[in-house]
């Protein structure tokens, strides 16, 4: 690999870590942190809206702190991972450090490192594959292709989208270094990469490809092609950080001496926004554009670091819970997603305390997963079920449906078309008009009595992908 100057690339990741760690616990878990660890807590080779990995590891980390770290670790390794590319491409100390410099500050790796989930761990595989890729074109021999392929792997068994950067880097090889091809390197990459996803593909196909049908309730939710275009110009623009799109625009200019990585950076976001996908899923391709426009800069002036300072700090303030709720509730237009680490003890302790008025074993059924993992993880109740995703897989409760406690955004006449009696008992509050999903969706507790039909007739109906 081309000389790395570690010191100042090395400063900038742990002054990132150490301002990710600060906020870390400021507000709580996330939804999909719930269900992360849940579903590792249900081990299986896939489940229906995801490969197997990140549940795993959430399973293992057991609490939120080990949760957050790895999570800031995640993007500290793609800080550090993006200024080996932009080595790799020709950049210099200065180049690197200010390629590290940018993806620190830029917004949607600022914000997906804000959980750990699949997002943040999918932008580090693709930035790991994209600098692999590069090295082993660079050395020529066959050896250095078994790390993009062992990442890739990986990255496979954490989130699908990683076969369509595989696919982008298949076709800018086959544009522009057709020689490569005829070579065993690549064809080794692709053999090990699949031998590792190969748990999770069989799985799918077991189990009839469940996570195309979820693709396609994800592609009905960003609106199809128009509306994941939309998202994608947002991301462009916003997501990128405003301050930082000269970066990246430099950056595409740069690749035309890599036609190869130029053919992914927009090959990714057109099949993306074809699939319907949501903006986030090729956003790793920023990574290459800002290493690669980090070389064309070449230099670190007032200027560039006026840019990333200024985006640094609208990015800390929208995408971390920086903010007290009180202000941060009212950025959810911009990013709703740090206001879901808020109020969950306050959602399982309403709750709760309806649910100590019932008789003991009485099951509690939630809309979604967030609120079903909520009660376990931070509530300790055992008897919680939901029919979202994963957990209809996990079956019903076990006897009759004879009284049931119900939470979430369901409303009394949903529940009458599965029980003769429903009562509301109370709306999920927050203080100071706070708002989180949970009250956005109106999410009330009830109690529902003398079902209509047993939990085999129910169940069908619960049961739902989103």
């Amino acid at each position: 690999m081309r000389t790395v100057v570690w010191r100042p690339v090395l400063i900038v990741a742990a002054i990132a870590a150490v301002v990710h760690l600060a906020v870390a616990l400021r507000y709580g878990w996330h939804r999909d942190e719930f269900y992360f660890v849940i579903s590792g807590q249900h081990p299986d080779f896939g489940y229906v809206d995801q490969p197997p990995l990140t549940p795993l590891l959430a399973a293992l980390a057991g609490n939120l702190l080990v949760l957050r770290i790895m999570a800031i670790a995640a993007q500290v390794g793609c800080i550090v991972l993006t200024a080996m590319l932009a080595a790799e491409l020709g950049g210099e100390r200065k180049a690197q450090t200010l390629a590290a410099a940018v993806i620190a500050a830029c917004p949607i790796f600022v914000g997906a490192s804000l959980l750990f989930g699949t997002t943040v761990l999918d932008q580090v595989v693709w930035i790991g594959v994209f600098l692999t890729t590069a090295r082993a074109l660079r050395i020529g021999t066959v050896k250095p292709w078994l790390w993009p392929g062992v990442i890739a792997g990986l990255g496979l068994e954490n989130k699908d989208t990683v076969a369509v950067l595989l696919a982008g880097i298949g076709v800018g090889l086959l544009l522009y270094r057709r020689d490569v091809l005829k070579t065993p390197g690549p064809w080794l990459a692709v053999g090990v990469a699949l031998l590792i996803a190969l748990p999770n593909i069989v799985w799918q196909a077991v189990h009839g490809w469940p996570q195309f049908a979820m693709a396609s309730v994800l592609a009905d939710r960003t609106g199809g092609t128009l509306g994941s275009l939309g998202q994608l110009l947002v991301l462009a623009f916003l997501q990128a950080g405003p301050p930082l799109v000269a970066v990246w625009v430099l950056g595409a200019r740069e690749l035309t001496k890599h036609r190869w990585l130029l053919v992914v950076v927009i090959l990714a976001p057109v099949v993306f926004t074809l699939a319907g996908g949501k903006s986030y899923y090729p956003a790793p391709v920023l990574a290459v554009l800002f290493a690669a426009g980090a070389v064309r800069i070449g230099k670190l002036s007032k200027g560039w670091l006026t840019a990333v300072a200024v985006t640094a700090v609208v990015s800390l303030a929208v995408a971390l819970p920086v903010l007290p709720p009180t202000i941060q509730t009212n950025l959810r237009a911009v990013d709703p997603e740090p206001m879901e680490t808020y109020g969950w003890p306050e959602f399982v302790n309403q709750v709760k305390q309806v649910a100590q008025t019932l008789p003991p074993g009485t099951p509690i059924f939630t809309s979604n997963y967030g609120e079903a993992g909520a009660l376990t993880v931070i509530g300790g109740l055992p008897n919680v079920y939901s029919g979202q995703n994963s957990y209809g897989d996990w079956g019903p409760p076990p006897g009759s449906a004879q009284t049931v406690l119900m939470v979430g955004g369901f409303t009394a006449d949903q529940l009458r078309q599965g029980w003769q009696k429903v009562q509301t008992i109370a709306p999920i509050t927050l203080p100071d008009g706070i708002k989180n999903d949970e009250i956005l969706w109106h999410a009330t507790i009830f109690r529902c009595d003398e079902p209509k039909a047993g939990w085999a007739q129910l169940w069908p109906k619960l049961r739902h992908l989103s």
